[in-house]
């Protein structure tokens, strides 16, 4: 049986994001990273159908200077602590760099497939912004839009919306 994973995006699909009128930000220090209450049950239910879970998640705001790898990596340090996922993929170049691994590029989502063996005509992305769904397409992934309500561009076509972790996990479970 193909290996098969499910990429998650980090900031408003795992934890909460700083809206500011309107657009979602990726929290810059300890106290504002808040996982999700139906994280670790969405994840479980993931994990029980066989999908490796890999958070693929664009973080700039390092290499923009505006915080620092180490609290990021605090930060992710909390997720492999109380979630059962099995590897982070993070891109910490600035939107400017022209980066293969920054979503919208498929870069994180190829090099954990290529280090998983997975496949990924059966695996899915699940993100809340435009770059994340045509990353996952790019990959050759079925999408997830999490429709968070942001005041910004919503992706083209992904293959399934739902509003919650939760219910984009029952989304996959019934087709997976």
């Amino acid at each position: 049986m193909p290996r098969r994973a499910v990429f998650l995006d980090r900031d408003g699909v795992l934890n909460r994001s700083l809206i500011i009128n309107g657009k979602p930000f990726a929290p810059r220090c300890l106290e504002d990273f808040v996982i999700f209450d139906d994280v670790d049950k969405a994840l479980e239910k993931l994990k029980s159908k066989g999908f490796y879970l890999i958070v693929a998640t664009n973080q700039p705001d390092v290499g923009n200077g505006f915080v620092s790898q180490i609290v990021v990596e605090a930060m992710h340090s909390i997720l492999r602590a109380k979630l059962p996922i099995d590897d982070i993929e993070v891109c910490y170049a600035s939107q400017n760099d022209g980066s293969f691994r920054r979503k919208p590029e498929p870069g994180m989502l190829l090099d954990a497939a290529s280090k998983w063996e997975i496949e990924l005509s059966t695996s899915f992305m699940i993100g809340d912004r435009a770059g994340d769904i045509e990353a996952g397409r790019r990959a050759g992934c079925r999408t997830v839009f999490l429709d968070r309500g942001y005041e910004e561009k919503k992706p083209l076509s992904p293959d399934y919306i739902a509003t919650s972790l939760g219910s984009a996990t029952e989304i996959i479970a019934r087709i997976a």
